[in-house]
């Protein structure tokens, strides 16, 4: 038996439904690239050295200069009796380098596997005063990155690779495994995966593209809580919200957590507010756990670890509470064939 034929404002109301869906949809893409023109732009803008920790020694006359010289926003400065306490503290990640000042010349210790931007703007500041002082400066680069890969290239291309990690399995495991039952598989893929995937982004950095050092086993374990803190996060979201929680957590952590992770430039190198929530958010905390592991025998590793581990953590919850309310998305999916 046939409908009846729509009526003149049947017809009406849903060509103005189709026009406010069009607009909406059109609003909404805009603003998205609104955000990532910001996300991506506005650090880059802004970016520069801020609160960076350094040190300075040598005679109080020319730590006194050094400290008028380099006061405001841009470095934090700490005096240390003796360029030896100085470099200690580089090589433990209490500072990003510093200045160190003799009768005879300025040494300038830097860490560039640490942040390169600071120690680039680090190496300029020691330059300035030395030429103030009519003496030549040394840089000393007590962290430099491996000789295969000395500008980190490879290490600053890992975070998308991490991001993409997460959203692969969490969207393909959703599809296998479906309903409650499917929860704990799904859980048990993505902590597997993450073992696996961590492992071998490990070997390809250090053993194919030379750009890590340190122990390979400390790293591919980094590396791999950091696959798990997007991965199980993700399968989480997509759990609970189903296809809409799992792209809007893709979206965060694409535009917010990639360009705020401080890969590429080090964590000093963004304002303060922008830097923490980077560090806040996966790929940067990963990208601080691989920088220590990697590169500092594993100084300054606790904070980033359990950044991470806050994050496997919420997606374990996420995972619980779908499975006492019934999953969403999973189920809400065409079945293939």
């Amino acid at each position: 038996m046939s409908s009846p034929p729509a009526t003149d404002v049947e017809t009406s109301t849903r060509a103005r439904g189709a026009g406010a869906k069009l607009v909406a949809v059109v609003l909404g893409m805009a603003a998205l690239v609104t955000v990532m023109l910001c996300a991506f732009a506005l650090p880059g803008v802004n970016g520069g050295p801020h609160d960076v920790p350094i040190g300075v020694a040598g005679p109080d006359q020319v730590t006194r200069a050094a400290e008028q010289k380099l006061a405001g926003d841009a470095w934090d400065v700490t005096v240390y009796d003796s360029p030896e306490a100085l470099k200690s503290a580089v090589g433990d990640r209490e500072i990003a380098g510093g200045l160190a000042a003799s009768a005879g010349g300025m040494d300038v210790y830097t860490a560039t596997a640490g942040g390169p931007m600071a120690a680039g703007a680090l190496t300029t500041v020691g330059d300035g005063l030395a030429a103030r002082q009519d003496v030549r400066a040394t840089v000393h680069d007590l962290v430099p990155f491996p000789e295969d890969d000395p500008r980190g290239a490879g290490f600053s291309s890992a975070a998308l690779p991490l991001i993409f990690g997460g959203v692969f399995p969490a969207a393909l495991l959703g599809r296998l495994f479906r309903g409650r039952k499917g929860l704990g598989p799904r859980l048990a893929g993505a902590l597997l995966f993450s073992l696996v995937a961590g492992a071998a982004v490990a070997a390809v950095l250090q053993y194919g593209t030379g750009s890590l050092d340190g122990g390979y086993r400390l790293t591919a374990l980094g590396l791999s809580l950091g696959v798990a803190a997007l991965s199980i996060t993700f399968v989480g979201l997509e759990a609970l919200f189903g296809l809409v929680g799992l792209g809007l957590g893709a979206a965060v952590m694409m535009f917010l957590g990639n360009p705020l992770s401080g890969l590429a430039t080090g964590p000093y190198w963004l304002p303060a507010g922008w830097a923490a929530l980077g560090q806040a958010l996966p790929p940067g905390a990963s990208g601080s756990l691989l920088r220590a592991n990697a590169f500092f025998d594993g100084a300054g590793a606790g904070a980033p670890a359990l950044v991470l581990g806050g994050w496997v953590l919420l997606g374990v919850v996420l995972v619980l509470i779908a499975r006492g309310r019934g999953p969403r998305g999973a189920d809400a999916l065409p079945t293939a064939g």
